[in-house]
């Protein structure tokens, strides 16, 4: 039997990277069968494409994952395939809290012939082999003999053959320069981000987070051995390929167990199996000097934090009063001082929040060292503990907002200002923090830096700009780039010079940090990023 897993884009925003989950349950699919990747991020398709895709490759079997902010778009997209006779099987937080939406229990058109609850590690093989006889069951939940919920250890990791699956979709690299990019040091004719877990569940349950409903608060670990066997694949097939590959780390909170990331760290170090990497990990836990060495000696580059408000008392509503603003600025020095950098999420609409909250975060951001901040709105998510505060003091105004995704727009209406105003301090944030004068004065304050660590802040910003302002024509591609022409022009002028890429990195000292108690959930942005999909991403 042949089948299709196909991650939907939401038809607004698209994603840079691949998500894992397409790559699990291929890996964890029976023999006998063939599986097909299509991920609509980087293959776009409408209903009436993915019909026709199904038609010409004789599928049998669609598999569907997707977060909330996709679930619409995934709903159209199953409609289609079923209308061709074809089952799906939908799976990812979404569906395990909205199983009778998905399966038309609610009052609703019937979108998925069969749901996956939970993580389908143990699930996916029965429901390919049920498929495959003609039986699909409406619903598969992972549960033990006596009927309680499972949660897959990841003790025995299933082994994803990087060195063999076909990664065209992903490379980010545009065709006609791969050519000459090929030639440029140890190569750069594709470029692609992976992602990768080395654990999965989160403690902390912050009132607005699906991860910890999806995953459980018991953290799980893959072995050390297998992470690094991954690393050195996907490593491997870079330099054959004279391309670069860069690892996300997509754990709910990468160093959540700090002895055990250590030790991690510390084997992909001695294994030679370094490569550039993101990571999601607690400001509080990046008090720790060697954590923080560790990160940068095994190829950490950016990390993201999730670091929400600079007001502790939004922090406390959201119950995640463990973040401290007060060592927002020495953790990020911290970070600084060994040329990694942070990506900062920041939400506005919360209940404390009034007019000005933007410029007053910004206020804050101006004095870190340059990174990658990034703004939301704070989202009811179905059977988040927030959800169901809001619909029970009668506030949510879309109480079914995921049904027509509107990105950066409220879904409820926020205590101490209007609907309206939390829009514009979302949009005044984007606007201040990528402007070309933002952009200039991020690549001015590594001046005492090589010239390869500014036209990477440079570049980052540029693509993180695209988050909230689409980048997806020539004409405004060409509009940014006259936007910051100075600062390009300044850029390619530096590069001329002798010795501009290289000199060792001066270092910023690391200011002390005060101890206070430890943990952290996921940020707004990522709240549901990593617990999207059938299995685990």
């Amino acid at each position: 039997m042949k089948i299709l897993l196909y991650n939907p884009d939401n038809g607004v925003t698209r994603n840079f990277m691949p998500h894992l989950w397409m790559f699990l349950l291929q890996a964890l699919t029976p023999p006998g069968h063939e599986v097909l990747l299509v991920d609509g991020n980087a293959q776009p398709m409408d209903e009436a494409g993915i019909a026709q895709f199904v038609r010409d490759n004789n599928i049998g079997l669609v598999g569907i994952g997707a977060m909330t902010r996709m679930i619409a778009k995934a709903y159209r997209m199953a409609d289609a395939v079923r209308a061709t006779g074809v089952p799906v099987v939908m799976g990812g937080p979404h569906v395990t809290e909205m199983a009778d939406e998905a399966l038309g229990r609610d009052g609703g058109p019937r979108h998925a012939d069969a749901v996956a609850l939970g993580e389908a590690d143990a699930t996916w093989p029965r429901i390919v082999e049920d498929a495959a006889r003609g039986q699909l069951k409406d619903v598969y939940a992972p549960v033990d003999a006596f009927g309680q919920e499972s949660k897959p250890s990841l003790k025995e990791y299933p082994v994803i053959p990087w060195q063999s699956i076909d990664l065209k979709q992903f490379n980010l690299v545009p065709k006609a320069a791969t050519g000459l990019l090929q030639k440029i040091g140890e190569g750069w004719g594709s470029f692609r981000i992976i992602p990768v877990e080395s654990g999965r569940g989160c403690p902390y349950g912050c009132e607005f987070c699906t991860v910890t409903g999806f995953f459980g608060d018991a953290i799980r670990f893959r072995t050390n051995e297998s992470v690094v066997s991954e690393l050195l694949l996907l490593k491997a097939r870079a330099r054959k390929e004279k391309g670069q590959m860069a690892v996300f780390f997509i754990d709910d909170n990468f160093a959540i167990n700090i002895k055990r990331t250590k030790s991690l760290l510390r084997d992909i170090i001695a294994a030679g199996a370094q490569v550039h990497w993101v990571a999601q990990i607690s400001a509080n836990l990046l008090r720790d000097e060697e954590l923080v060495d560790l990160i940068a000696d095994s190829g950490g580059k950016w990390i993201f934090i999730g670091m929400e408000s600079i007001d502790p008392a939004n922090l406390k509503d959201v119950n995640k009063g463990f973040n401290k603003p007060g060592e927002y600025a020495s953790v990020l020095e911290r970070l600084a001082a060994r040329n990694v950098y942070a990506i900062t999420s920041f939400i506005f609409g919360m209940d404390n929040d009034t007019v000005g909250a933007a410029e007053r975060t910004l206020e804050q951001v101006r004095t870190w060292p340059p990174g990658l901040p990034i703004f939301g709105l704070l989202t009811p998510l179905p059977a988040t503990p927030l959800y169901k505060r809001l619909e029970k003091a009668g506030r949510l105004t879309r109480p079914k907002h995921w049904q027509e995704f509107i990105p950066f727009a409220m879904a409820h209406t926020p205590l101490k200002m209007t609907i309206e105003e939390a829009h514009a301090e979302v949009n005044y944030g984007w606007e201040q923090a990528y402007s070309p004068e933002a952009l200039a004065a991020a690549v001015e304050s590594l001046n005492d830096q090589p010239l390869g660590y500014r036209v990477n802040i440079f570049l980052a910003r540029l693509c993180f700009r695209g988050i909230y302002f689409p980048m997806l024509g020539k004409m405004a591609w060409v509009k940014v780039i006259a936007q910051n022409r100075r600062t390009i022009f300044k850029l390619v002028r530096e590069g001329f010079k002798p010795g501009a890429w290289r000199g060792a990195p001066a270092r910023i000292p690391a200011m002390p940090v005060p101890v206070v108690e430890a943990g952290e959930a996921l940020s707004q942005s990522t709240r549901e990023g990593r617990a999207i999909a059938v299995s685990a991403d």
